[in-house]
């Protein structure tokens, strides 16, 4: 009963779908006409590269000496670096979920990872994925005239009103779920697997390398779309687990050990070939100084053979391993280059940040928790783009207020921290600062009044159905 539910959601989707794209035809002049309204200067292309698992010392402009990643550290030369980046939690679907609209995600009750997941009493199956009702970069750059993009992994839900195509996505070639193999699978696959392009599945026996096929759909886009501004979020499921690497990367790092530190240099050296592959193709087309490219991490490092370097913890936990994150921006001319801002930013501030350096003013949904960045990084506002920053999973939870952090593990542990003079969280400092640890209790907890309750709990109960059915009914 939930497959037949399910493909005749799915049979709805794809005729909304047809007529969003006529919609979408119809409203060409309305969108050239806000497209005409912005000023004169050239409105720059926006790519977003997200890294999915890596650590926050494994990569050249992080100082590792194992990673190589000359073009990503390329870009970090040309732009700016981010010493306190931080996610907006610390496990994949609502860091992106937070990432994609801007606002912290428990707003909209995304507090977990997903959709693999049983709904909380008062939702459904149809209620696991982000919150249609919320904004994305699809939206506020669709609304600019911008052609729009996802590549790669999505994570964002697997019915059809969370999928990419229905979220004001002109095109998307990945899959849907958190994490898939790099090769062809043999057999059956899996809604989460699948991998889909054109909004067919894409057969498996086409797939080489995920990371290289993204690279190439991305390559191809972008010389598609010289002629007119476009939007892509090229989100790797590199480093993420499984670890496969191709054999010819894993041979440059054979003295590495253990395996899994080889697997993970190797996975990240494709993925710099990749991001050098689509930077380089900006520069033959005359593009380089009409992009803002974007390069962030969506938690921290986990047990892939990754390395937080001095940071305590990994992914999953709010010590600064978990939530503080590789970012680099660059933007010729605009965007200072072979710099470092060192005060704390979030994930949330790519899209206020993206969607202002493209001309947008209008806010088309609720109010944006991250800040636009520019007047930060030219110099404009001395002060930090945010005081306070709070996050939330289940138990665990943190919240910083200036260079104090305040953590509480789901295990019960917990702690009061100076970062400014402790980036490792060895010294609690709760017994010398009674009142520090009073005020940022009290901090915590009126966030938390103001967040909505999760819409599903983690990991299990999911029900399956088939995309493959769905996508050729």
């Amino acid at each position: 009963m939930e497959r037949r539910s399910f493909l005749k959601a799915a049979c709805s989707s794809l005729a909304f779908s047809a007529f969003s794209g006529a919609a979408f035809a119809a409203n060409d002049a309305s969108r050239q006409t806000a497209k005409d309204a912005l000023s004169s200067k050239k409105r720059p292309n926006v790519i977003v590269f997200l890294a999915d698992d890596a650590g926050y010392g494994d990569f050249g402009f992080q100082g590792s000496k194992v990673q190589q990643t000359p073009h990503i550290d390329s870009i970090a030369k040309k732009g700016t670096r981010f010493s306190q980046a931080y996610v907006t939690a610390s496990v994949c679907c609502p860091s992106r979920a937070g990432l994609l609209t801007g606002r912290y995600q428990q707003r909209f009750g995304h507090e977990f990872n997903g959709p693999d997941a049983k709904p909380m009493q008062g939702y459904t199956q149809d209620d696991l994925g982000l919150d249609p009702n919320e904004k994305t970069f699809a939206d506020y750059f669709k609304s600019l005239g911008y052609r729009t993009c996802v590549i790669g992994k999505w994570n964002m839900g697997l019915r059809p009103q969370f999928q990419p195509w229905n979220r004001n996505f002109d095109e998307f070639f990945g899959f849907l779920g958190g994490a898939r193999s790099y090769f062809p699978i043999e057999g059956e696959v899996n809604e989460h697997h699948v991998m889909i392009k054109d909004q067919k599945v894409y057969p498996e026996e086409k797939i080489t390398y995920t990371t290289d096929d993204f690279t190439d759909y991305a390559v191809d886009y972008v010389q598609r779309h010289k002629d007119r501004p476009f939007f892509l979020y090229l989100s790797y499921n590199a480093v993420h687990t499984p670890m496969h690497a191709k054999e010819e990367d894993l041979e440059q790092f054979s003295d590495v050990e253990p395996w899994r530190r080889r697997a993970n240099a190797a996975m990240t050296k494709a993925m710099d070939d990749s991001i050098g592959r689509v930077t380089g193709k900006l520069k033959e087309l005359g593009l380089e100084d009409d992009t803002l490219i974007m390069f962030f991490n969506d938690n921290g490092g986990t047990n892939n053979g990754a390395s937080n370097g001095k940071l305590r913890g990994m992914k999953g936990s709010q010590w600064e391993g978990g939530i503080r994150v590789p970012c680099i921006m660059k933007w010729p001319g605009e965007i200072k280059k072979n710099t470092v801002y060192d005060k704390p930013v979030s994930g949330f501030d790519f899209l206020p940040t993206a969607y202002a350096a493209a001309g947008g003013s209008k806010i088309l949904g609720k109010p944006f928790d991250g800040v636009n960045l520019m007047p930060y990084l030219n110099g404009k506002k001395k002060s930090r783009p945010h005081k306070t920053l709070f996050w939330k999973r289940g138990e665990g939870y943190a919240v910083r207020d200036g260079d104090w952090k305040w953590v509480h593990q789901e295990d019960g542990t917990a702690g009061l921290y100076n970062l400014a003079e402790d980036i490792s969280e060895k010294n609690d400092l709760s017994d010398k600062n009674p009142e520090k640890l009073k005020h940022l209790k009290k901090l915590y907890k009126q966030w938390e009044s103001e967040m909505a309750p999760p819409k599903w709990k983690r990991g299990g109960g999911w029900i399956e159905y088939d995309i493959a059915e769905q996508l050729s009914s």
